[in-house]
């Protein structure tokens, strides 16, 4: 039988509730689709970095998930590259009492719903290139980044043309 990625992803719930403060380290890399993400702004591996420990009420996940991803400027369509890196702090419980904990169930805890949800909940929607990203021109399309662009782009409302006439003293 073959296992598949994800199922590293799985952690064996009744071993560490056995003793309160028992924990698990989980150090992980998996390709985005092993995780049910198919989503093309992540450009490699999904590294997941936790601490699984229990506690009284259940077991307490803590960790870092890091990807890369590439998207479009939303300036200049040119690409923009970064890192994602988000801080993981889940809570997993047999008979759940906290509205944000997940359920532990039969004797393991599934990883893989929360992390789909940080990477999804933070990948970049319309980041810029570099912070002073000057866009592609309206007019002529020049990417004003690298090079100038000779149009005139004063923006004006109609609704105050009549005011262009009055003359002032």
């Amino acid at each position: 039988m073959v296992s598949h990625p994800a199922h590293v992803l799985r952690v064996n719930a009744l071993e560490l509730l056995r003793t309160a403060g028992a924990h698990r380290s989980i150090d992980v890399e998996l390709a985005a689709t092993d995780l049910s993400i198919d989503d093309t702004r992540i450009t490699g591996n999904i590294r997941i970095t936790a601490e699984a420990t229990s506690g009284i009420d259940g077991i307490v996940v803590r960790g870092l998930i890091e990807a890369p991803w590439t998207t479009p400027c939303r300036r200049c369509l040119t690409d923009a590259t970064g890192r994602l890196s988000v801080d993981i702090d889940e809570m997993y419980q047999r008979q759940v009492t906290d509205d944000e904990a997940f359920e532990i169930v039969g004797d393991q805890i599934d990883l893989v719903p929360a992390v789909r949800e940080y990477v999804m909940i933070d990948l970049p929607d319309g980041p810029l290139c570099r912070p002073d990203c000057a866009g592609i021109c309206p007019s002529c399309g020049v990417d004003r980044n690298t090079e100038p662009c000779q149009c005139d782009n004063t923006i004006t409302d109609l609704r105050w043309s009549a005011l262009d006439n009055l003359e002032l003293e």
